[in-house]
């Protein structure tokens, strides 16, 4: 199915979805999930490491996952290749880190370039073979000192430029495979000194710096339909609240870098937030972005975001399929 295709058969079938996507626990939707999701309509799934053991499985809880939610979804995965790849050896190949791609580019900016598209190109097969319709990737996260490792190897270089280019690489090879990508992590990760995972990270550098370093390669990228949010705190930019939960940090990212698509937060579970999941989740919607990602499949904190959340607005459905 095309992108474009895959968007309108989504909206035609959820006129009472909730703006959120959901981790699962295993290999296969438990009794608790089916009757979860089958009364609480979300937009979408990710699946890990941990729902992922060979084709036929996936291709199996792909399947099942759409007639739960009676037609079409997205279904989305985190493989950039390197350290962050869901899909392994010996069922699928294995797939080079960003760094390797910056270092091909340097050498040669076509060759660089053309590398990755295919490489993307290939993941993208890979993907739709097994009935998943979003790539988490590009990063485009700039490397610098400073970068921690959670990011570490898998940024497109240290300069704005050409992870501007190789991100649009990625973006060019998922999309001819009608796979969408998800430009991450807007505005920024490449200044944060700790995991978001564990941590808030807080970056104190400049209005300006951002404008003229940070920001270009989601700038150069602001068309794409989805992007994620950097649980990161800009002091420049809000010295109380991460961008995830930043009215001030969305309209940056609205207006200034100019992305006006589908705005998804990165994992509301991660400990860079704080609060209640009902909390966190009213919170990320506040501020602007358009749909909540819970990962980790835990039921009680689903249950808590799910009270939450409203229907899908049908602004946002126009945002959605234009």
């Amino acid at each position: 199915m095309k992108t474009s295709e895959i968007l309108k058969a989504i909206s035609h079938n959820k006129s009472l979805t909730k703006p959120v996507i959901y981790g699962i626990k295993g290999y296969e939707l438990n009794d608790d999930e089916k009757y979860f999701f089958s009364k609480n309509s979300c937009l979408g799934f990710i699946l890990f490491a941990r729902n992922i053991k060979d084709k036929d499985q996936v291709k199996k809880l792909t399947r099942s996952l759409r007639e739960l939610m009676n037609g079409e979804i997205l279904i989305l995965i985190d493989q950039e290749g390197g350290r962050v790849a869901r899909l392994k050896a010996p069922h699928w190949p294995s797939y080079p880190t960003g760094q390797h791609f910056f270092e091909l580019y340097q050498k040669n900016h076509d060759n660089g370039y053309n590398a990755l598209k295919e490489n993307f190109q290939k993941i993208a097969n890979d993907l739709v073979e097994i009935g998943i319709n979003v790539d988490c990737a590009p990063v485009l996260d700039i490397s610098c000192p400073q970068t921690h490792q959670v990011i570490g190897d898998r940024a497109y270089g240290d300069d704005p430029h050409a992870v501007s280019e190789l991100g649009k690489a990625v973006c060019e090879g998922l999309l001819h495979n009608n796979v969408f990508p998800v430009i991450k992590h807007i505005p920024g990760h490449g200044r944060g000194s700790c995991d978001s995972h564990l941590e808030l990270p807080k970056v104190l550098c400049s209005f300006d710096e951002l404008v003229n370093h940070d920001f270009i390669p989601f700038k150069t990228l602001k068309d794409q339909k989805f992007a994620m949010t950097a649980h990161i705190l800009y002091q420049a930019i809000d010295p109380k609240n991460c961008a995830t939960l930043s009215k001030t940090a969305i309209d940056i990212i609205r207006n200034e870098i100019g992305f006006k698509n589908i705005l998804m937060s990165d994992d509301v579970s991660m400990k860079a937030l704080k609060g209640s999941f009902f909390e966190r989740s009213k919170l990320i919607l506040q501020a602007g972005c358009d749909l909540v990602l819970h990962c980790n499949g835990e039921m009680t904190e689903m249950l808590e975001i799910n009270s939450a959340l409203p229907f899908i607005s049908e602004n946002f459905w126009q945002k959605f399929t234009n």
